[in-house]
């Protein structure tokens, strides 16, 4: 906390609160004695000038494209890094030497399968349900299977879950995608890669052996570190206030997966990639340009943009050579990528999108990727929870570990009726 103040003028008077400084962005003003000093609150829809906790996990510049994790910028995480080296480096705080980085991945090698009993649960669902819906009730379901992780007190058994969440949940997202189609479940094979493991339980049949295409792997491995945290998102403080009650690690990631089922949220790949598709050629672009400037028509560029970033996207850039890369290695000619490119180009460089900051964001080109891949557009939410869950185990473990933490319980500005008496039904 810094030695500054600021002076609030009040009806009843002038309040000084304090001033904390972070190791780098904005300011805060603390205001936790706001309501106790002045009986008044502060009315912040979507909490976007406000801080719901202190975290030394992930930094984001929205003004400038910048992202962080532990410090280390994404880009360089995504060119040279592995996704586990970043689970570690989420989790801990710092990269890991080889000789912790072999022993973490053993250890999340070694719960990658599930329970055989899950298997049943799957079959209680249609053959027709969206991953999401699996993945929620599955999840969610691991806290009856693993009660030997659920005691929140205990920082082992804490990480004993944390590492179960991230060694299952590409296991889950899997068995999914084959329940929908009517293949079976693939076990893991534990001599693959985190991400050549998810494809070969994805894509791969046990009639026949499955080869990683290292192009793909890499491919899904950048993916999956591009979305591994996003900082106080949605899920993200969906996750923190499910946890913020006690609730056990399963509950919470649950949670998280159902906030980021929102088209808002993590299902925006998937729309902008339909959007893609909707347009077809680079013939109708200016059709859908003019629609999006113009404020009466309903219609909105998806992938563009983003509630954080008022630059570029940082993951976009990554993302769009990794594109590149995929469609060249499986020899596609998409016109939805032709779309997407000159769509991006009109970005950079029209001054209706300059002037409002309308960059391409991760979404734009992802949906193209996993699409290329062979994942069906309903997995593509599926894919991003399963990456984010990492994210969401070190920011839980982080709120779990702060002596600050306070059960999560947002005010609110009352405009309903005043008090008033009961009328018995025959009177109304």
């Amino acid at each position: 906390m810094s030695d500054k103040s600021v002076k609030m003028e009040m009806p009843g008077g002038a309040h000084d609160f304090p001033v904390i400084d972070g190791t780098v962005g904005p300011q805060v003003i603390d205001i936790r004695k706001l309501y106790s000093e002045t009986g008044m609150f502060t009315f912040d829809p979507g909490y976007t000038s406000t801080a719901s906790c202190q975290s030394a996990i992930t930094y984001i510049d929205g003004e400038q494209g910048i992202l962080l994790h532990r410090g280390y910028p994404i880009d360089q995480l995504a060119q040279h890094s592995t996704f586990m080296e970043v689970c570690y480096l989420l989790l801990h705080g710092e990269l890991p030497a080889a000789q912790k980085l072999h022993d973490f991945t053993y250890t999340i090698s070694r719960h990658t399968m599930l329970h055989e009993q899950l298997a049943t649960f799957y079959r209680g669902f249609r053959r027709d349900a969206h991953p999401m819906a699996i993945m929620c009730g599955v999840v969610g379901a691991l806290s009856a299977f693993y009660h030997d992780s659920t005691d929140i007190t205990d920082p082992e058994q804490r990480m004993i879950a944390s590492h179960r969440l991230i060694a299952k949940m590409p296991t889950i997202a899997a068995s999914a995608h084959k329940y929908s189609i009517g293949q079976p479940f693939m076990y893991p094979d534990n001599s693959l890669s985190y991400t050549g493991n998810f494809l070969r339980m994805t894509f791969g049949v046990p009639a026949e052996p499955y080869e990683v295409n290292p192009i793909i792997e890499r491919a899904m491995r950048r993916i999956f570190i591009l979305h591994a945290d996003h900082e106080q998102n949605a899920s993200t403080s969906t996750v923190r206030l499910a946890g913020s009650s006690g609730a056990n690690p399963f509950a919470c990631i649950a949670a998280g997966i159902a906030c980021l089922w929102g088209p808002a949220h993590g299902g925006a790949n998937e729309a902008a990639l339909n959007m893609l598709r909707e347009i077809g050629t680079t013939k109708r672009i200016p059709e859908y340009i003019a629609r999006a400037k113009d404020k009466d028509d309903p219609f909105r560029l998806m992938g563009f943009g983003h509630r954080v970033y008022k630059n570029f996207d940082p993951r976009a850039k990554v993302m769009k050579a990794t594109a590149d890369e995929v469609l060249k290695e499986l020899n596609i000619t998409d016109p939805v990528l032709d779309v997407a490119k000159e769509l991006e180009h009109i970005a950079l460089n029209d001054p209706y999108f300059i002037d409002k900051k309308l960059y391409p964001n991760v979404d734009f080109y992802s949906g193209v990727i996993l699409n290329a891949i062979g994942f069906p557009t309903e997995m593509f939410t599926a894919l991003f929870a399963l990456a984010r869950t990492v994210g969401w185990v070190a920011q839980w473990n982080e709120m779990i570990s702060d002596p600050e933490q306070k059960i999560g319980r947002p005010r609110q500005l009352y405009t309903g009726a005043t008090q008033r008496d009961y009328v018995p039904v025959s009177k109304r």
